[in-house]
């Protein structure tokens, strides 16, 4: 399987971008995210930074590395302490050929290294973008990274599960008729590439 922390990465420093634009008075705005503020995610996508970091230095037990963090007037100084951190985590040697205990998924589970590194790829590609739709800005992925996370985004089932209370994606929508790649991999997670129209 090829190796796609570099993507992963490249990934983190879009996101990185488009937090940056985010002050204190942009918290309390709506997000695609059912009924989360930015600030709501915000703390979700760094307390996720901080589990993915911990899964891959070998934690097995302690659930609540993965909590929410406590957003406060530096949002993306707080954020990008998250990135370096999972980022140095996923670098390590011999990392690809671990497991990582992830608590939230399937009622928790052991998943190959690379497996969970592309739910994370997954997951902040797609909150990448409900970051950036929240302010109203692009969301600036390069086309070689969303080809590269599509068939990750494929793999998601697609089922009653994503009707569940707390699913961490909607059912999929129809493929939108343009050729932006961003557009296909939302429609696919249950996003509309048009919110909030």
């Amino acid at each position: 399987m090829t190796d796609i922390r570099p993507f992963d990465r490249r990934a983190l420093e879009v996101t990185e971008k488009i937090v940056d634009q985010v002050g204190p008075e942009h918290l309390s705005l709506p997000t695609p995210c059912a009924q989360w503020s930015l600030r709501q995610l915000l703390a979700h996508m760094t307390g996720q930074n901080h589990g993915f970091a911990a899964a891959a230095d070998g934690e097995v037990s302690d659930a609540s590395v993965w909590s929410d963090r406590e957003i406060d007037d530096d949002p993306a100084g707080a954020f990008r302490a998250s990135s370096a951190r999972v980022t140095e985590a996923f670098a390590r040697e011999g990392v690809l050929d671990g497991e990582f205990w992830l608590p939230e998924v399937r009622g928790g589970q052991m998943f190959p290294a690379r497996t969970a590194i592309g739910f994370h790829f997954v997951d902040y590609v797609v909150h990448g973008w409900d970051v950036a739709a929240s302010l109203g800005v692009p969301a600036p992925f390069d086309d070689e990274t969303l080809a590269a996370v599509l068939p990750y985004a494929q793999e998601v089932p697609d089922g009653q599960n994503r009707r569940e209370p707390g699913a961490s994606f909607r059912p999929g929508l129809p493929e939108p008729s343009g050729e932006r790649p961003l557009d296909h991999v939302l429609a696919m997670l249950g996003r509309s590439p048009n919110w909030p129209a």
